[in-house]
């Protein structure tokens, strides 16, 4: 089956998998060995997680557009000025973005896993889409990954998956843990004493299964009780693998 041409002026959301460049859809290399412009979310001084990932297809030469987040790391999440910070920013990459657009440009915005779980992209795709051609690209997701390198199969039968991101209220992830079948606690980082604690509350901890960096080459899987320390990079995951029914 062919795939659809690269179009000029059209801005591509494209989910990259969950690090190992061979997770990458055929679709996905397509777009980024065409496009025009490579854009990508970025820290100061650093390449950036998915600009790392899709290194090997873009090639010298190419053009591309770091998209620098701003310091928000000392704000709380749910603070006014967080959101101030954050939309200033989309609404200044969405400005960059349509001026190349205008001049005819096909822009591919790299992005972990799938656009639309949990990423950025979206924020950029709020604002533009109707009113440019915007296409997404599916990836699979880190949680697939997460629970694929794991050989722990998430959900049996009827089980209900929850998926939920550790910035939550302990009570709140206690609560919801408790009510579910199988679960996966995104976002780690610095959240994992208080995801340790509402997995103990709920009386799941021993099912529980900590995965960092999944299908990457420095990926750690163990039973979260294994782990030590209180410390988990921001590409962590929990997952709480299903016990439903099985044949």
């Amino acid at each position: 089956m062919s795939l659809p041409p690269i179009r000029s002026g059209t801005l591509y959301g494209v989910g990259l998998g969950p690090g190992e460049p061979d997770y990458m859809t055929l679709r996905a290399a397509r777009v980024i060995a065409d496009a025009d412009i490579i854009a990508f979310f970025a820290k100061r001084g650093r390449p950036g997680h998915a600009r790392t990932i899709a290194a090997e297809l873009i090639g010298a030469g190419r053009r591309e557009m770091p998209l620098i987040y701003p310091m928000t790391t000392e704000m709380p999440a749910d603070s006014d000025a967080y959101r101030t910070s954050l939309a200033a920013f989309y609404e200044e990459s969405v400005a960059t973005l349509v001026a190349e657009l205008c001049r005819g440009a096909s822009v591919a915005v790299l992005c972990e896993g799938d656009p639309f779980f949990y990423g950025s992209f979206m924020h950029l795709w709020r604002r533009l889409y109707g009113r440019w051609p915007v296409e997404v690209v599916p990836g699979v997701t880190g949680m697939s990954g997460g629970w694929t390198r794991a050989a722990a199969p998430i959900t049996w039968g009827d089980d209900i998956l929850t998926v939920l991101p550790a910035t939550l209220p302990e009570e709140a992830l206690a609560t919801r843990l408790a009510a579910t079948d199988a679960a996966v606690i995104m976002k780690l980082g610095r959240h994992l004493p208080k995801v340790r604690r509402a997995l103990e509350t709920a009386g799941i901890a021993d099912r529980a299964i900590y995965v960092e960096r999944a299908t990457m080459a420095d990926e750690r899987i163990m039973p979260l009780t294994a782990l030590a320390g209180d410390d988990a990079p921001y590409f962590a995951m929990v997952i709480v693998p299903g016990e439903g029914r099985r044949p």
